[in-house]
């Protein structure tokens, strides 16, 4: 040891084995993975000192730069603890030795530290939301097998023709000439449509009523339409070309599995923010699956759109028709939500929070493009 080297200092040590407290020594040794500490029993004069490694060592953290810690507890695990009076030459000790405290205390005793931490773990959320959880969720639903989809849609169609859904008043006739038409269109959908190679569920369309103007796609290749769709298109003296627009869009939804991808995505995600937040993740994640949710199904509609057009230019149908029904229905939506007077600036406020949670945003502008034959994102 050189005269320049801190001298070691006294300390008491409880060995678990007695209540007495042994008085010693403690010093510390330069190692390549962190100091050890080196135990000297005074009541053994000239003996070999008990050596603990780093590892078998918790070394105490400093909670406060500012404020000086009275007695430091090291704890020696099974070989019981520590208690040190001389806070300042300890700390000497770890210096001269290349002790480096652990992040967390860095945290604690510098704000420089935390926030650098924290703008890094925001950054990693992030990226995790951005990047990480549709890549995943798309390589999973690759596994998701095709039963379990037809299974999920068949237990939500019932479950909605048992609620909101009721049977469809269109005449048979008008239902077998659309089911032909919706045939002959997505027997086009070719290989380079697909983003699942070798994913061919059976495509089926239904009609009901009950829901006013839509159409939905379910996981496993089923499609609804309702009756107000089809009554809405002839309101507005459009053919059935604005409704094959529509059922092109929903055939995107289907063959891009996008049901499936939102589930699978809910679960990546809740999963993620549970591991990086702990306790706190049943609260975040709800709100992060909530607005991450609605974000990927924007995306999805984007996706959707470019299918659809890609599929109707393939078998030179206009797109021009759908965007005028798009446009027509959001319309009278938007008549209908319209705030009556001047004392609805709550309705205006919830008005605007419903536009943001909406999963198909901006109809107006999508209808725009798809007038010329355009569809954002393609």
């Amino acid at each position: 040891m050189s005269d320049s080297a801190p001298a070691p200092i006294p300390a008491r040590w409880f060995d678990g084995q007695s209540s007495q407290a042994q008085r010693v020594l403690v010093n510390l040794a330069p190692g390549a993975k962190g100091p050890s500490l080196l135990l000297h029993a005074l009541d053994q004069p000239g003996a070999e000192p008990r050596v603990f490694l780093q590892a078998q060592v918790g070394w105490p953290e400093a909670w406060s730069a500012g404020k000086v810690q009275r007695t430091v507890i090291v704890d020696l695990r099974e070989a019981g603890s520590l208690e040190i009076d001389a806070v300042a030459q300890w700390q000497a000790l770890l210096d001269a030795n290349g002790a480096r405290p652990p992040l967390a205390q860095r945290m604690q005793t510098h704000w420089r530290v935390f926030l650098a931490v924290l703008l890094v773990a925001a950054a990693g959320l992030w990226a995790f939301y951005r990047w990480g959880t549709p890549w995943a969720a798309t390589q999973l639903t690759r596994q998701v097998p095709l039963g379990w989809e037809t299974a999920l849609a068949q237990r939500a169609l019932q479950q909605m023709d048992e609620s909101m859904l009721k049977p469809s008043k269109l005449p048979a006739e008008r239902q077998a000439q659309l089911q032909q038409r919706f045939a002959t269109l997505a027997a086009g959908i070719d290989p380079g449509l697909k983003r699942y190679a070798g994913y061919a569920p059976p495509l089926t369309l239904a009609f009901r009523s009950g829901m006013g103007a839509n159409a939905f796609a379910l996981p496993g290749g089923a499609i609804v339409m309702t009756d107000g769709l089809v009554q809405a298109a002839g309101k507005r003296g459009l053919g059935d070309d604005a409704l094959l627009g529509v059922l092109a869009h929903e055939l995107g939804h289907v063959m891009h599995r996008h049901t499936t991808r939102i589930i699978v995505e809910q679960g990546v995600l809740n999963i993620g923010l549970g591991l990086a937040l702990g306790d706190l993740s049943s609260v975040v994640s709800m709100g992060g699956s909530l607005l991450t949710g609605l974000a990927y199904r924007r995306s999805h509609e984007t996706e959707a759109d470019c299918f659809g057009l890609a599929l109707m230019q393939k078998a030179q149908l206009p797109t021009a028709p759908m965007a005028e029904l798009l446009l027509g229905i959001d319309g009278e939506r938007e008549e209908k939500q319209r705030p009556q007077g001047s004392a609805n600036r709550t309705s205006d406020a919830a008005s605007g929070l419903a536009s943001l949670l909406s999963s198909h945003p901006a109809t107006r502008e999508r209808a725009e493009r798809l007038k010329r034959g355009e569809a954002q994102g393609c």
